[in-house]
């Protein structure tokens, strides 16, 4: 028995073989148990910096990933540990066999590691989203997702980097000197997007809007959804979805409806010159009187001015924060009392057109 297991095949005794194979068989069945305790380990770490994390959530985000890594850990250092048959020695591009499959694994390795961080990262996010939607304020909620995808982006750029070391062995160090001139050229060719990004950090920074505000920009006007990298998405009030790129949206001059103090309504009423100076002063008392809602803070009611074809009445009015829905229904009951006092007082519009003049501004 002892003479078999001596035995050489492909340079490599069977008693190697199956130290290997069943140290590797070992690992398959263990794998489980072995990513469970070291899941437990990073969840429990987690947990003593703070984090309310969920278990289950946790071990079904990183748990698959880790237990691929451990297992192809254990099994490229058995295999290391086997002399490579000069049977299967061949080149290619003048790279030996033997160097390329251990590159090759090398390679798996390494994505292996950086997909586990990335699950791990993708968690992190996800408790501090579910802290973030605990508070009022929307902006914290899309910082993490902005950090969340700006972490991935560096990480996949580590990645690439580590296996360009070792996989490819190349020097980083003078691979990144020689592309500098390469970058450069990139940089100059990519102007708007990194004028973009640059952007969407001022975004997050300035705060000059936040998901979930209502604002207009460039003729635009909707609900901010999402700040991306690049873009920023915007729900029009008819439901179309707009991606405005963040450059713009820092350029431009956005007006932010929500975060106004104030809603002012202005009414100009151009009036027949027939009317008497009686019926005049009557419909601006009765317009004091009649105009007195609980959603006013302050009202203005005066006649502005005298014209040849039309004496004008200035009606501002202005509120607080309410909704759009509440400021039209506000506004329409407004202008139907104004007409019905017009009536009741016997004045008429002035002009061919007989138009009244209304306009929203913000305060």
């Amino acid at each position: 028995m002892q003479e078999v297991l001596n035995k050489t095949f492909l340079d490599n005794s069977f008693k190697d073989y199956l130290m290997v194979f069943g140290f590797i068989f070992s690992v398959l069945i263990l794998r489980k148990v072995a990513s469970k305790k070291i899941t437990r380990l990073i969840f429990y770490a987690f947990r003593k910096m703070g984090r309310k994390i969920n278990e289950k959530e946790f071990f079904d985000l990183v748990l698959a990933p880790l237990e691929n890594f451990v297992f192809f850990s254990a099994t490229y250092i058995a295999l290391n540990s086997l002399n490579f048959p000069r049977e299967f020695g061949f080149k290619i591009m003048k790279v030996k066999s033997d160097v390329l499959l251990d590159r090759m694994a090398s390679g798996v390795l390494i994505y292996f590691f950086f997909h586990t961080l990335l699950r791990v990262t993708d968690y992190l996010a996800i408790v501090m989203e579910k802290k973030a939607k605990s508070t009022e304020d929307y902006s914290d909620d899309q910082l993490i997702i902005f950090f969340r995808e700006f972490l991935k982006v560096i990480l996949i750029i580590v990645c690439i980097l580590v296996m360009i070391r070792y996989v490819f062995n190349q020097d980083i160090t003078k691979l990144l000197a020689g592309l500098s001139i390469v970058g450069a050229a990139i940089a100059l060719a990519a102007k708007e997007s990194i004028e973009n990004l640059i952007a969407s950090f001022i975004i997050f920074f300035d705060r000059p809007f936040t998901v979930g505000d209502f604002l207009k920009v460039q003729q635009v006007s909707g609900t901010v959804e999402k700040i991306g990298l690049r873009s920023t998405r915007v729900r029009t009030i008819d439901g179309t979805y707009i991606t405005i790129p963040n450059k713009q949206m820092v350029d431009s001059v956005v007006d932010n409806f929500s975060l106004r103090n104030k809603c002012r309504f202005e009414l100009v009423l151009a009036l027949d010159p027939c009317a008497t100076v009686d019926q005049l002063r009557q419909v601006v008392k009765e317009m004091d009187e009649k105009l007195d809602y609980p959603e006013l803070e302050a009202k203005t009611i005066l006649l502005s001015d005298i014209r040849i074809d039309a004496y004008i009445i200035t009606i501002e009015c202005i509120t607080g924060v309410i909704s759009i829905a509440d400021f039209n229904a506000l506004k329409q009951k407004l202008n139907f009392e104004v007409l019905r006092l017009m009536e009741t007082n016997g004045i008429a519009v002035a002009g061919k057109e007989r138009l009244i003049n209304t306009t929203l501004r913000q305060s």
